[in-house]
């Protein structure tokens, strides 16, 4: 049935919503596509249900190429699986909890691994029911601090999310790649460029974690690539490690006055001037003093040492000290650790460690992977106003380990040797991760294997999100009066816009509707009496079907205007002329 506008649940608006921060937020709303509820949390109108249908659709079928079967889970969850997988806790503020009234814990789902193991775990015995692939499309919620940017971030938000399971780790490469494979084709089918990106494989481990990255300016994500085909996003990057070096001819360490120098450009302008050396900040050990809250809410001080040319990269730290949650150290860290000098920190003391530790502080003491031994570092002497030069890693000091968190710069050695990277910004829109078998020896999921003997099954994880796709989409495909879709999730074929005040005109495009809608076209048709072509024609261009029908002062003649929103080529017509080029395939 022909979907007529002057029937059709949609109000335009003329202004922008005072929230928007990018386009797609703008443009959805104010084409009718969605309406806010509440910070992060929008409803969907019929127009925005239409494209999210066609996207989610594209999804099914891909999804079904590679072998995957649909399932669909509650979004409320019981406390019981994730308190036995340990997320529970350790989500902390990030989930919605409540309970019921007799005060049982629920949550809202932030993602479905349990419930998808315990499905398995429950029907399936043997090797032989596998391999076996299951996806859903779901609703998912996180308590995100500070939802923004309309659907690119929100609190509640659509996501494809498929579990392989498999008997072997043989046959998780496998399913992994089919996945992998169907993204490809997924993203190729949207026309959205992608990047494929070695990705951290988090707490749970696994032998392999790939996201997909839309390259965008406006992306949330940093992630590197070089020449040579090398790409990850900065959380995953490992960097080249020197190799040690001797340290025969290095004097020994030396204390030195530096008054007024806390930082690493005071500290490199007196060392050239006291020191009469052409130092520059890459010889200078920074010392950054962090503190981690662990799951059982334990708070631990930690020093990491990092070449002063470099600084902390926060989303790297959270990585590298995950579980952990990771701050800087704040007064009353300081208070309580009196061997810290702020602004001359330092692994090494003339007094040597503290009893019965390895750090001149007592503190656990990390450094960055360039920390190698036999390296010559200036750095502070743990006394005030005094730093130290000539310390020699190795030799004066032994870190207690090494950690990422310095920032990746473009011109840094690709780990795999194909050159050096560049820094790019992109937008997360699908993530492929062998699980491996976190979550089956967590919940028990195992099967009998040929020897009858019960094997632990092993996991892949893949997730799509569904709307913040559609929002990139938005995005990328607009202009300064409005929306232009793709035609693969356009939420309509053709507009036809009727114009006017002289009935022929409607009667035709009545008719020309009629005939596109039997030859199996979606269409929408603006047959408000009484509404100026202005307003229609803006209604059009806002709502953003890239094919238009204008019927109006030709509908005498038998003429149509056919009108291209992604070319903004218009073309008078004869009418069955219009109809074929339509519908051709």
């Amino acid at each position: 049935m022909v979907t007529r506008l002057s029937n059709f649940f949609l109000r335009t608006l003329r202004e922008d919503p005072a929230d928007a921060e990018v386009t797609s937020h703008r443009l959805l709303v104010r084409a009718g596509y969605i309406r806010r509820t509440a910070p992060g949390i929008f409803t969907w109108l019929p127009l925005g249900l239409r494209v999210k249908a066609k996207l989610e659709q594209i999804i099914r079928d891909e999804m079904a190429a590679a072998g995957a079967f649909e399932v669909h889970f509650p979004a409320l969850l019981p406390r019981d699986p994730y308190e036995q997988s340990g997320r529970w806790e350790s989500y902390g503020d990030g989930i919605f909890r409540l309970q019921d009234r007799k005060g049982s814990d629920y949550l809202l789902a932030p993602t479905h691994e349990e419930m998808f193991t315990l499905l398995v775990k429950d029907l399936y015995s043997s090797y032989k029911d596998l391999p076996l692939t299951i996806y859903q499309i779901q609703d998912k919620y996180r308590d995100e601090a500070r939802p923004r940017a309309g659907l690119l971030r929100g609190r509640e938000f659509t996501m494809k999310d498929a579990y392989s399971f498999d008997a072997s780790d043989a046959g998780l490469e496998t399913s992994y790649q089919a996945q992998r494979d169907a993204y490809e084709r997924i993203f190729q089918r949207l026309g959205l460029e992608y990047v494929i990106v070695a990705a951290d494989n988090g707490l749970m481990g696994g032998a392999r974690s790939e996201e997909f990255l839309h390259p965008t300016p406006v992306g949330e994500d940093t992630f590197v690539r070089s020449a040579g085909g090398y790409a990850a996003n900065v959380e995953a990057f490992t960097t080249i490690a020197p190799d040690p070096v001797s340290w025969d001819d290095a004097p020994p360490a030396t204390i030195f006055d530096s008054p007024d120098t806390p930082t690493i450009g005071t500290l490199v302008a007196h060392s050239n001037e006291v020191l009469e050396g052409e130092y520059t900040a890459a010889d200078t050990l920074k010392n950054v003093v962090l503190a981690l809250t662990h799951l059982d809410g334990t708070r631990e001080v930690v020093v990491v040492g990092i070449p002063g040319d470099r600084e902390v990269d926060e989303k790297r730290a959270e990585v590298a000290f995950a579980p952990a949650t990771v701050e800087h150290a704040t007064d009353a860290d300081f208070e309580r650790h009196p061997l810290l000098v702020r602004g001359y920190i330092g692994p090494w003391s003339e007094t040597g460690p503290i009893l019965g530790e390895e750090s001149a502080t007592g503190i656990r003491y990390l450094v960055d992977p360039r920390v190698a031994d036999g390296t010559r570092w200036i750095t502070g002497a743990n006394i005030d106003q005094k730093h130290v030069h000539s310390v020699v890693a190795g030799r004066d000091f032994i870190a207690d380990g090494t950690v990422e968190i310095a920032n990746v710069r473009a011109g840094d050695p690709a780990p795999d040797g194909s050159g050096p990277v560049e820094i790019a910004r992109g937008m997360e829109i699908g993530h492929v991760f062998q699980l491996g078998r976190f979550f089956a020896e967590t919940l028990g999921l195992k099967v009998l294997d040929e020897n009858g003997k019960l094997a632990t099954v092993t996991m892949g994880s893949y997730g799509i999100g569904v709307t913040r796709i559609l929002a990139i989409l938005a995005e990328l495909n607009n202009d300064d009066k409005g929306l232009i879709w793709p035609a693969s999730v356009a939420p309509f074929d053709v507009h036809i816009v009727a114009t006017g005040k002289d009935q022929t005109a409607f009667d035709l495009a009545d008719r020309v509707s009629t005939e596109l809608e039997g030859a199996g076209l979606d269409v929408l048709y603006d047959d408000r009496p009484k509404v100026s072509p202005g307003v229609k024609f803006g209604d059009a261009e806002l709502v953003g079907v890239p094919r238009i029908v204008i019927v109006g002062r030709g509908a005498a003649d038998g003429q149509v205007e056919l009108w291209d929103r992604r070319t903004g080529e218009r073309d008078t017509v004869a009418v069955e002329d219009a109809v074929a080029r339509l519908t051709a395939r």
